[in-house]
């Protein structure tokens, strides 16, 4: 009996996440009916696919854009947020200097920032871009900067009496224990790059999805809607999931305080 459950354990945590998406998928597709909702006001979940598989080609060809404005985006953040998040680390002035910066930046909404972007970058790829960057860095600077204040003062000095220097500490000891800090922050941060990027295809632009929701919106297409809205869902996860395969080869594997 106790191996059954022990056999049992592992097959319903690895497909946990499936059995719950079609039980909810499928609730969805039998309550929509019954309640006698049209698929003007909420398609069924058959009618979304079906309709993702008949424009593929617009979706791709949109989401090519919107990936690329992210990958951007996030590349930029991380260019900035780790070098920034280095010389907050290593600097206690710089950090009080900084910090209050930072924090007011992350506070005003990006939808507010849009239009001042458009007004001064124009219409094309840049607003997009550096919505996207301004909405994904703060997260990789928090967490680097948690990840590397987190080390053990005391095998830092056991390190350095072994007459290791700064650059060796940092490499061999500081850099490898932040690392699922900073891969935590990435994957924030790749999710939080879609939505900036999307926010800024709704203020300007000509495509993207986000332009292709407003104009299935314009349009009353809500199935078509439902289908950008799906494709910007799928490009998070993609993303997040490539971040979470490259986390698994580079990192070291915690255990779990479950």
């Amino acid at each position: 009996m106790s191996s059954k459950k022990k056999s049992r354990g592992p097959w319903l945590e690895r497909y946990s996440a499936l059995i719950l998406a079609i039980v909810l998928l499928g609730a969805w597709q039998i309550l929509v009916p019954l309640s006698g909702l049209s698929e003007f006001v909420l398609p069924t979940p058959l009618a979304i696919a079906s309709r993702i598989v008949n424009e593929l080609p617009l979706l791709a060809t949109h989401g090519y854009v919107t990936l690329f404005e992210v990958v951007v985006g996030f590349a930029m953040g991380v260019l900035v947020g780790i070098p920034l998040a280095l010389s907050i680390f290593y600097s206690r002035a710089f950090e009080r200097a900084i910090y209050p910066i930072l924090v007011a930046l992350q506070t005003v909404p990006k939808v507010a920032l849009a239009p001042l972007l458009v007004l001064y970058l124009g219409y094309g790829w840049a607003p997009k871009i550096t919505l996207a960057f301004l909405i994904s860095f703060f997260p990789i600077v928090i967490s680097t900067v948690v990840g590397l204040q987190s080390l053990d003062k005391n095998l830092v000095n056991l390190v350095r009496s072994m007459g290791a220097g700064e650059w060796q500490t940092f490499f061999k000891v500081r850099l490898p224990a932040a690392l699922p800090n900073i891969f935590g922050g990435f994957k924030v941060a790749v999710s939080l790059a879609v939505i900036g990027a999307v926010i800024g295809e709704y203020v300007a632009a000509e495509r993207g999805l986000g332009y292709l929701q407003l104009q299935a919106n314009s349009q009353f297409d809500t199935t078509l809607n439902f289908a950008t809205v799906v494709a910007i869902s799928g490009l998070g996860v993609m993303l997040y999931f490539i971040i979470d395969t490259i986390e698994a080869r580079v990192t070291y594997k915690r255990d779990s305080a479950k």
